[in-house]
């Protein structure tokens, strides 16, 4: 099966399912980075475990990424709840579970690629190929593993986060104070301050416009079309010089990719997002429905 990539060589954001019976499940090395590795990345705010939910099931071969131990740093105020990992952790990470930077990266979850975007976004801007299982772990029709999968460890270099794909918090500030799009990737009611189940103060940044990332999925956990998606965010102006930001820089990665599934590039991130900047108390919040 072909590899369709996008105008900067990687391979599309999204795949289906088929995609990944063809380039993985027959066994080939079809990946256009090579070998075709596939990740389970399931994290939970209400206190489940992801590696329970892994052990319970998961896709045969797909081996286990844990959110703080791979894809983020430890939690602070002001970085917020999930930092990124330094580039010598997140190679260590990587590595350990058998990942190298040549290979293709499929990864999945639970809950419609909210969590598993952090790692294939993470992949993106270091230039790997890396896309989200389109439909999760329920577009599988296959049999499920519970035995865990036990990667070789293998060399990965580390490769320095690249300039540009993240901005800090003031960066963000401005960017909405002179008129570009800041878009907060939460849920309607937490933009609103309507409530805030997780972090020190409800509302959102000044200047930011709402668009949650569970609007890019269709009734049945499936991306929309890239039509679909192209006039959602071309209608609030949103291109590869908006910034996404969420509770804590994961969910917000839906949003990214979704945007770059549209064909209008690959926008940046605020990682400490709200639950960096509700933890600064110098910082201003907005409530109610406007920006």
């Amino acid at each position: 099966m072909s590899n369709p990539t996008t105008s900067h060589g990687l391979i599309e954001p999204l795949v289906s399912v088929e995609w990944l019976r063809a380039n993985y499940s027959a066994g080939t090395q079809a990946g256009p980075g090579g070998r075709v590795v596939l990740c389970d990345v399931r994290y939970y705010l209400d206190g489940r475990d992801g590696m329970d939910a892994y052990l319970a099931g998961h896709l045969p071969g797909a081996v286990f990424i844990d959110m703080d131990g791979v894809l983020a740093s430890p939690a602070g105020p002001v970085v917020g709840r999930h930092p990124m990992p330094t580039p010598e952790a997140f190679a260590a990470g990587l590595g350990a579970a058998g990942i190298s930077p040549d290979d293709t990266v499929i990864v999945y979850d639970d809950l419609g690629g909210m969590v598993a975007g952090r790692l294939v976004w993470m992949l993106r801007i270091l230039g790997q190929h890396s896309a989200l299982l389109d439909g999760g772990i329920g577009a599988w029709d296959g049999p499920l593993v519970t035995s865990p999968s036990r990667p070789t460890s293998v060399p990965c270099a580390v490769r320095p986060w690249p300039e540009g794909a993240m901005v800090s918090a003031d960066e963000a500030l401005a960017l909405a104070a002179g008129g570009g799009v800041l878009a907060d990737s939460r849920a309607v009611e937490r933009y609103r301050g309507e409530t805030e189940p997780i972090d020190p103060r409800a509302g959102h940044i000044p200047g930011a416009i709402c668009l949650p990332f569970a609007a890019n999925l269709d009734a049945d956990g499936r991306f929309k079309s890239p039509e679909e998606l192209r006039a959602r965010f071309a209608e609030v102006g949103v291109d590869a010089n908006a910034v996404f930001y969420c509770g804590s820089g994961v969910s917000a990665c839906h949003n990214l990719l979704a945007v770059e599934a549209a064909g209008l590039g690959l926008p940046r991130l605020y990682v400490g997002s709200w639950s960096g900047w509700s933890s600064d108390p110098d910082r201003p919040a907005a409530t109610g429905p406007l920006p």
